[in-house]
């Protein structure tokens, strides 16, 4: 991590800034769609890092349908038996689609490497086979980008905390995220290891400063715009319609099942 501490940014400049790039993210959205790119995007880390927030608020704007959050459980007892890139593979996108990893391919050079979870061969064999796969995808017409997001032991034990004792982020915490505090250097050797053989000048890695999660938030997005030239697509003027309603008779309301008005029962009760 870089020596210079950043200012921290307000959070109304924060949301003013986000706001300025997620419309920009619907400009790459709908470029993307126009002219059929692929672009896949790895988000890895350590846990905790913050790489679900990120994906969050690049997501939260766009289309479903075009970009995609990929985020895998562990592998069924046939996915154990395949080449190991298979299942991956299958979730890359078509023409006109982003497709976020939350946690990719690389699962192997770090947790499996780490908690013992694959062979020493299978690890080699990774190693070999990743930067090539890679190249192949590029060579192919997929846009590949790779983010790592950096966090230091001090901020992710207060995050590990405030996930243990706030009830809507406890189901973050698992007991692999114990293992990951106890092997801290395991997880760094493997990291400068994974870097040494995948950090490629055809597809290197980008760090993420991620011990303040706005900055990281936004230097990110900023970044991964400027990964793709796009352009703003011009739409035709659209005029509605005026509704014809002729001839329709609405159905009896008392004859329909509503929502009861929780909210109004909450204000009566203030």
């Amino acid at each position: 991590m870089s020596d210079k501490k950043p200012l921290k940014i307000s959070k109304k400049h924060y949301e003013k800034k986000l706001a300025e790039l997620q419309t920009e993210l619907v400009k790459l959205q709908e470029w993307v769609k126009q002219e059929q790119l692929k672009v896949v995007v790895i988000f890895e880390g350590r846990d905790a890092a913050g790489k679900g927030g990120v994906i969050k608020r690049i997501t939260e704007k766009l289309n479903p349908r075009v970009c995609r959050v990929v985020a895998l459980d562990k592998p069924t007892e046939r996915e154990r038996t395949q080449w190991y890139f298979q299942r991956y593979i299958e979730h890359l996108p078509a023409g006109g689609e982003i497709v976020l990893f939350d946690r990719s391919w690389y699962n192997r050079a770090g947790v499996e490497r780490v908690m013992n979870f694959c062979s020493d061969e299978e690890y080699e064999e990774f190693l070999r086979t990743c930067p090539e796969l890679e190249r192949m995808l590029i060579r192919s017409g997929i846009i590949l980008i790779k983010y790592w997001f950096s966090v230091s032991d001090e901020e992710q034990e207060k995050r590990f905390a405030e996930r243990i004792n706030t009830p809507i982020k406890r189901w973050k915490f698992s007991p692999m995220d114990l293992e990951s505090r106890s092997r801290w250097v395991q997880y760094s050797e493997a990291k400068d290891r994974m870097f040494a053989y995948t950090d490629t000048k055809e597809s290197p890695w980008w760090v993420v400063e991620a011990d303040n999660k706005k900055h990281a938030r936004l230097n990110c997005i900023a970044h991964l715009l400027s990964q793709i030239p796009y352009q703003e697509i011009d739409y035709p003027a659209v005029t509605l319609p005026e509704i014809n309603k002729e001839g329709y008779v609405r159905m009896p309301l008392h004859d329909q099942s509503f929502v009861p008005d929780a909210v109004s029962d909450w204000l009566n009760d203030k």
